[in-house]
């Protein structure tokens, strides 16, 4: 929703079957596919994998980016019909975002994602602190090092990755450069806003793309990596206006769905339409 909120032109979610029911509730708008399977659901059919990722990959050409993991689990086919997703998302050269469950395929197979520039990993402290052990990174001790280096070295040991550490701060980097987004959040963290940054991130990536391909008249010279640094910026500063703005409204109440109607105020806050542009 947040993806939709921010401009994008039509959100996919593909999911499986019985949550595809609920998911369309929520808006007549986003474009639902029950096409993911859960291991218990396919006994006794000849459904794989294979045959189901097959079904996804399918629609990639219709997609300028990926975000996978809300709401995925862990379920092992579910897991593995991703892992085959995210290959030949690689292969076309569509950028992803990874967070939540999403998060578990690269702690668990690195070599997905190791050395894509065009990928995005989002963890929150405990999920960053698990890809850290995955691939042999030390968190040191409080006040031995600090966050900037540490999510640096995260970075370098995914192969340059994008990752945004989620947190007080958030902390974006490369491995080579690293940006720290310190603007004003909430003063409550619910479950779930990490779907808003997960959602403004998946619109960015998809303007980065347009940008890239010329379909607009753009002024300045930006290459990939400039933009893919933009994009982690603008899409951590847009979610903790977002969370700013929920509170301010709902106080303690908040919840994260609260952070959604929030989207185009914090874009317009921080970003502004060109016409009238904050930048």
């Amino acid at each position: 929703m947040a993806s939709a909120r921010l401009g994008a032109d039509m959100s996919h979610v593909i999911c499986e079957p019985e949550a595809a029911q609920v998911i369309k509730t929520y808006s007549p708008n986003l474009m639902v596919h029950p096409l993911m399977r859960q291991s218990h659901k396919i006994k006794d059919t000849f459904e794989s994998p294979d045959t189901v990722a097959q079904t996804v990959i399918e629609m990639l050409p219709r997609l300028h980016v990926l975000v996978i993991g809300p709401g995925l689990g862990r379920d092992q086919l579910m897991q593995d019909t991703c892992a085959k997703v995210i290959m030949a998302a690689k292969d076309q050269n569509i950028p992803f975002v990874l967070d939540a469950d999403g998060l578990y395929l690269a702690q668990t197979k690195p070599e997905l994602v190791k050395g894509y520039r065009d990928c995005i990993l989002t963890p929150n402290v405990v999920e960053f602190g698990r890809l850290a052990k995955a691939v042999g990174v030390e968190i040191p001790k409080e006040g031995e090092a600090g966050a900037e280096e540490v999510c640096a070295k995260l970075s370098k040991a995914y192969g340059g990755v994008m990752i945004i550490q989620k947190g007080y701060h958030d902390y974006i980097s490369t491995g080579d450069k690293t940006m720290v987004c310190d603007l004003e959040g909430g003063k409550k963290r619910s479950g779930g806003q990490g779907d808003t940054l997960t959602g403004s991130l998946g619109t960015l990536l998809a303007y980065r793309k347009a940008y890239l391909d010329g379909i607009w008249d753009t002024e300045g010279d930006y290459d990939k990596n400039e933009l893919l640094m933009l994009a982690a910026f603008g899409g951590s500063a847009i979610t903790r206006e977002c969370s700013r703005l929920a509170f301010q409204k709902q106080g303690r109440s908040l919840q994260a769905s609260d952070l959604t109607e929030m989207v185009p105020i914090a874009f317009d806050h921080l970003i502004g339409e060109k016409d009238l542009s904050k930048l």
